[in-house]
């Protein structure tokens, strides 16, 4: 995507990197995040960034080795911000001083800024209530304590005299705090003026990048013939139809149904698919190879695997009716492909195991097409809306890989997948009729591997008791659980026990993301 203006993200070990970019996205500004030491002069000469973020770091500037940018980096004559350890780099490659933490000027959490006698563009927007002040978010030992020459002091908080600084004639800017998480609220204005003035032009739109991957996909895959295998999944279904869009019917689908999807699930892709899109599919409808070699499983690494090995054969058997492909679609994203660079060890272009095809490349002699490589899940999701497809489909919730296999704790059984993926549509439906649905990241029954009695009537019942699981999350990383109303999970329950033979006993999962996971399994 070289002709958009690029902001570069230079890594020094944040957790929270990822949100800077996110944040950038959502101002329509293309970035991409390089560890440093990957960001070599070389690099920078060929990058050609508009402007450049440090991010944070768990590093101290004050040992030996420390993470650095190269020092071409500030004679590029681009904006640069240093955030937090990003700050602290930035003083001490300029002149100024870092001193080691202590317990009066360490902060974590979070903390308040305020303003200095001078003006600064960067801080349009901030400092405008009655208060004067601004939350924000801080993790931090060391702190700057001598500026270096140039920087002037913008903001102060009680751990940092120095929480922000600013040299305004080369246009480089340092806070000590994080704004890219929510717990700084103003953080998206400071972001919004930082690319203002940088100069960029806000190009970075789904309209732009739809027509730009064609151009691309073309290019890398002339008149040869591609497979793509379809999950059912919101990413694999916008890579197809984009590919599509490119290469019409030099594009076939694989979807490997493995009996394990939600209610209506399979038919619903296929006729999406087929009927709709008139994209060529194969339908390889698997559920009993795959149920038969689960029956009784009860391990979740071991349903994982099995499911995975199994996905593998059976795509490779089908993509073979194909004949003559020489390129595999993935629905890789980039937050997969950030995660595939190693902080400390440089780049990697190994595919994370969950990818339902992964090692199929190298086994089969494909080469890639990966088109969203580039992309966050909401810009996924915004593309999909570019292309065509509809919102009950792109807006749906994550659903994992292995399916219902585990959401069904313990042994599997074809009678325990069915019940489950009753209540699992009462639960949905539920949600829906609430207006519920697009408030929630995720939500889906877990049938326990546990009997109760109950009393149905006037006879007794031992039957499955369930758990409602639904949580709030922007990346799925962390989550808490949704709030629902008493009335809420009461009639749930109702229905979820009146509609579906074999549940008695519903629960409600209130356990957030750490310590739980999201999937029980």
């Amino acid at each position: 995507m070289t002709q958009h203006d690029r902001l570069l993200i230079i890594d020094f070990g944040s957790q929270v990197t990822q949100l800077i970019a996110r944040r950038l996205r959502e101002l329509n500004v293309y970035c991409e995040i390089h560890p440093f030491q990957n960001v070599t002069d070389a690099f920078l000469q060929d990058f050609a960034p508009k402007a450049v973020i440090f991010s944070g770091g768990p590093a101290s500037v004050l040992d030996e080795g420390s993470p650095r940018p190269p020092e071409s980096v500030f004679a590029l004559g681009v904006p640069i911000l240093g955030i937090c350890y990003g700050q602290q780099v930035m003083m001490e490659m300029l002149g100024g001083k870092v001193e080691a933490g202590q317990s009066h000027t360490a902060e974590f959490g979070r903390a308040y800024v305020t303003p200095g006698e001078s003006r600064l563009p960067l801080l349009d927007g901030w400092f405008a209530d009655a208060a004067g002040r601004e939350q924000v978010w801080m993790s931090h030992g060391d702190h700057v304590s001598e500026l270096a020459p140039g920087f002037e002091v913008y903001a102060t908080s009680p751990g940092a005299p120095f929480a922000i600084t600013a040299d305004p004639a080369r246009n480089f800017f340092a806070v000590q705090f994080h704004p890219e998480v929510h717990h700084t609220p103003n953080g998206r204005k400071l972001y919004e003026n930082f690319v203002r003035l940088a100069g960029f032009s806000g190009d970075w739109t789904m309209g732009a990048y739809k027509d730009e991957a064609i151009r691309l996909i073309r290019e890398q895959v002339g008149d040869k013939k591609v497979i793509c295998g379809l999950s059912g999944g919101v990413d694999s279904s916008v890579a197809a139809v984009l590919i599509h869009e490119a290469i019409g019917d030099q594009l076939t689908c694989v979807f490997v149904d493995h009996g394990l999807m939600r209610l209506g699930e399979a038919e619903e892709v296929v006729s999406m698919f087929r009927d709709t899109y008139n994209i060529p599919l194969i339908h390889a409808d698997e559920a009993d190879l795959f149920i038969g070699a689960l029956e009784g499983v009860s391990d979740p690494e071991v349903k994982r695997k099995t499911i995975g090995k199994l996905f593998i054969d059976v795509f490779q058997k089908h993509a073979h009716e194909v004949g003559g492909a020489e390129f595999l679609a993935q629905g890789t994203l980039y937050p997969d492909v950030i995660e595939s660079v190693s902080f400390s060890g440089g780049p990697s272009v190994t595919i994370k195991s969950h990818h339902n095809v992964g090692g199929l490349p190298e086994k089969m002699g494909l080469k890639l097409v990966e088109p969203l490589r580039e992309l966050f899940k909401d810009e996924v999701r915004a593309l999909g809306r570019e292309l065509g497809l509809p919102q009950s489909f792109i807006g749906r919730h994550p659903f994992p890989g292995p399916g219902l296999a585990i959401r069904c704790p313990g042994e599997i059984t074809r009678d325990k997948l069915e019940i489950l993926r009753r209540a699992d549509a009462v639960y949905i439906d539920q949600i829906r009729k609430h207006g519920l649905y697009d408030e929630i990241w995720q939500a889906f029954v877990a049938l326990l591997p546990v009997r109760t009695v109950g009393v149905m009537g006037d006879g007794r019942t031992y039957d499955y008791a369930c758990a409602l699981r639904a949580v709030t999350s922007v990346d799925g990383m962390t989550a808490d659980y949704y709030p629902f109303s008493h009335e809420f999970l009461g009639e749930t329950a109702t229905r979820i026990i009146n509609e579906v033979k074999g549940i008695n006993r519903v629960t409600y999962d209130i356990t957030s993301k750490p310590p739980g996971t999201i999937e029980w399994e």
